[in-house]
């Protein structure tokens, strides 16, 4: 396969993964990663900041998502959350599905991986809570609907790694379970 090639960032993602799970997280460097892609690691650096990025990329995007759903909600702030959601369902591939497993595999087995992975809901809550408070919700409303925001993010991710078919549904399934939960606490 040819440097010149489409689908760069996806190869360098399937190719890490790949490496992950030979050699494991901390054993696998930048240059072997862009070398099983049959890339330069240039390129690896054009798409990914570092290591952890092929990991945690697109981040910037869903953010965006986020504030464009809550943004365009009409609705009390768990249905804004639910916006949010839907709108960030078009980054769900048949691809991310695939790795998803993986890719957890990966983020479960290294303490600096879940740090950053817990960083990275946070900041999801955080663009939430503040694309809220812009549209005029109570802080402590938009702090609680952007915490059960992200923990229907992260039911409804694991179920569609589960279970496939449209994210946007299965994201709006595990904030209607996170609703029924909250009601009967």
């Amino acid at each position: 396969m040819g440097r010149w090639e489409p689908d760069a960032r996806d190869r360098l993602v399937r190719a890490a993964l790949d490496l992950f799970d030979e050699q494991g997280y901390e054993n696998t460097a930048v240059a072997q990663i862009a070398e099983r892609a049959g890339l330069t690691k240039s390129t690896y650096f054009r798409h990914f900041r570092d290591k952890r990025e092929v990991l945690f990329g697109g981040q910037d995007e869903l953010l965006g998502l986020i504030v464009a759903g809550i943004e365009g909600a009409q609705a009390e702030p768990l249905g804004m959350v639910e916006a949010a959601l839907v709108a960030m369902a078009v980054t769900f591939s048949e691809e991310r599905r695939a790795n998803g497993p993986r890719r957890l595999a990966v983020i479960a087995g290294n303490d600096e991986l879940r740090e950053r992975d817990a960083l990275k809901m946070a900041g999801f809550a955080r663009t939430m809570v503040d694309s809220m408070l812009r549209r005029g919700v109570a802080e402590l409303d938009a702090q609680v609907a952007a915490e059960l925001g992200i923990l229907a993010l992260r039911r409804g991710y694991a179920q569609w790694l589960e279970v496939g078919g449209d994210f946007a549904e299965v994201a709006r399934r595990a904030l209607e379970e996170v609703r029924a939960a909250a009601r009967e606490c």
